[in-house]
């Protein structure tokens, strides 16, 4: 009876594999195909309530899985107007929306891809930009007001009625 399910998981699997790429707005490259089908069969052996572990071989690792980033390190901080993504090498402004449609935290992130601890989520001409802004708008301006009125505060002299003496 497993033999029968499994079948049906594969024969599944291959038809709505056929499906999706039959589908004209679906465009893969054919060296991609063979992974979909295996990611479409475990996702269908999943769904089943049946264990992936007897369809798919076993890790060699035993362990985590080892990610491989799209660009490098240095490539992805090339820009000062763009951040490229480890995940699929495309150029974003900003990370964190990025990450948490995959399901990622910045840290997350950087522990995947073993970065530093410092490794900006935000392009250094778009947080140039939002400082600026910040700054035209008077964010900050408390601290520095507080600041110098205090400094400006013990050199005022008290009033003085008219009429009275000193």
């Amino acid at each position: 009876m497993s033999d029968e399910n499994s079948l049906n998981a594969v024969e599944l699997a291959a038809e709505l594999t056929i499906a999706w790429l039959g589908n004209q707005n679906n465009r893969v490259a054919a060296e991609d195909v063979p992974a979909f089908l295996r990611t479409m069969h475990t996702t269908v052996i999943e769904l089943a309530g049946t264990t992936a572990s007897a369809a798919e071989p076993a890790d060699e690792a035993g362990g985590e899985t080892e990610y491989t980033p799209a660009v490098s390190v240095r490539k992805s901080l090339g820009s000062k107007d763009h951040i490229i993504s480890m995940i699929d090498g495309k150029p974003y402004k900003t990370l964190r929306r990025h990450l948490s449609t995959h399901g990622l935290t910045p840290e997350e992130y950087r522990a995947r891809y073993n970065l530093k601890s410092d490794y900006p989520m935000v392009a250094p001409s778009y947080s140039e930009a939002r400082r600026a802004m910040a700054h035209k708008i008077g964010l900050g301006a408390k601290g520095r007001a507080a600041k110098s009125s205090a400094s400006a505060a013990p050199t005022r002299k008290p009033r003085v009625k008219a009429g009275t003496a000193a």
